[in-house]
């Protein structure tokens, strides 16, 4: 008896009834009959059991698809809810041109879209270090190098993440300049959508992993291709399903206590509804670390970065020129320019302590607290976004310069697995 509770598809029939209330709930539709806290709860586990799936599901994938194409699927996947929050403030800001309330959400659009983007680089990339050196040490994995000093010891990552750097780092270089011409056009969409197809035909060029797996990844891998193909597109859509109808309740549910709380709707808009709608991320990510997949945990990072910016961006303006019904150029305030910047900025900091593939406690530390400085009030006007900016900047050249010679090993390892 003990041996069956312990098969895999026990496992996954656990993870996947965590879904069920919150399927029952939307069905029957009775969400309306309950109360915030009720929907919070219910549409949380159900996200919760969906991230388990859907990891899964991108493990057992390694198999037949290069392991960066699978856990770029996973990203995407994972960030779903952010797509279709953003993609709705776009599409309301082309429905009324010229008027206030286009105004208002086309600023929503872009704020929604940068806060999604450093809390995934702020909390996702740092919170996620942490736990990771944590786990080494726990279980005296080589993953760490142990240096002088307890914030010196770092975890150490795979150069097979060297072409998820450069991509990154060519977007952000490029989302740096978005804010002088006051809006998203067809340019940027051009470019950024384009970067992201690039990425994708060269990770398609890898070669796939014969990784063993435990669990119920290693269950799925040893039956047959067509069987295994067959879970694993099952286990995407399902995922994929749960994730879509989930996040948003979960998120408005935190928006609806957030006057309760003292707390504006756009702040709500731009931090509490993106926490909401990464945090299939977070624990798919968290879980690939305590299998000890630290590398494969910031690929997914990497990649779920890339795709937002990139595809997330140069998608705003083509919902906004459907809607509008001809082209148009999605606008933003002088704000949301800033907010542009201080994101691109973050991103490039972030991008500087990969290049010599290892990121430090000290550092992991230093990128949550610089995250968690910039709700200071002194940061909240144009001014205070600029200054924040250069200030990440500053550190990341700094950082860049430090590093110098690691630069070419980047390049050079992306060279070497894109060829496969």
């Amino acid at each position: 008896m003990l041996r069956r509770l312990r098969h895999p598809l026990v496992a996954l029939a656990a993870v996947i009834a965590l879904t069920v209330p919150w399927l029952v709930v939307r069905g029957l539709g009775l969400v309306p009959s309950l109360p915030v806290s009720g929907v919070i709860l219910v549409s949380g586990v159900a996200v919760i059991g969906a991230a388990f799936v859907l990891t899964w599901g991108a493990e057992t994938a390694e198999m037949d698809v290069p392991r960066s194409f699978a856990l770029a699927v996973l990203a995407i996947i994972a960030v779903a809810p952010e797509y279709a929050v953003d993609a709705l403030y776009a599409w309301e800001a082309g429905a009324a041109p010229g008027t206030p309330a286009s105004e208002t959400a086309a600023n929503l659009a872009v704020a929604n879209m940068t806060g999604a983007n450093r809390i995934l680089v702020g909390l996702g990339w740092s919170i996620i270090a942490l736990y990771a050196i944590y786990r080494a040490r726990v279980t005296g994995d080589d993953a760490v190098k142990h240096r002088e000093g307890f914030l010196a010891d770092s975890v150490q990552l795979e150069p097979r993440i060297s072409i998820e750097i450069v991509f990154l780092a060519a977007a952000t270089v490029y989302a740096l300049f978005i804010p002088f011409l006051g809006g998203i056009d067809a340019l940027d969409a051009i470019v950024l959508v384009g970067l992201y197809a690039a990425y994708v035909v060269v990770i398609l060029r890898g070669e796939t992993t014969h990784e063993p797996q435990l669990g119920v990844p290693g269950y799925l891998q040893r039956r047959s291709r067509p069987r295994r193909i067959a879970a694993v597109l099952a286990m995407f859509v399902f995922s994929a399903f749960v994730i879509l109808i989930a996040v948003k309740p979960f998120a408005k549910g935190l928006e609806t206590l957030g006057p309760q709380l003292g707390l504006s709707s756009f702040f709500m808009i731009q931090w509490v509804a993106p926490f909401a709608s990464e945090s299939p991320e977070f624990i798919a990510c968290a879980y690939l670390v305590r299998k000890l997949r630290t590398t494969s945990a910031f690929n997914a990072l990497i990649s779920s970065k890339l795709n937002q910016w990139t595809l997330l961006i140069g998608t705003l303006v083509v919902v906004y020129s459907i809607s509008l019904g001809s082209y148009g150029v999605l606008q933003f305030s002088q704000k949301q320019a800033g907010e542009i910047w201080l994101t691109a900025a973050q991103s490039f900091f972030a991008v500087t302590l990969l290049v010599n593939f290892e990121i430090s406690l000290r550092e992991a530390v230093a990128l949550l607290g610089l995250f968690a400085l910039q709700f200071l009030p002194f940061f909240q006007d144009f001014r205070g976004l600029v200054l924040f900016s250069g200030f990440y900047l500053a550190l990341g050249v700094a950082l860049l310069v430090h590093r110098r010679d690691d630069i070419p090993t980047v390049f050079a390892r992306a060279r070497e697995h894109a060829r496969g």
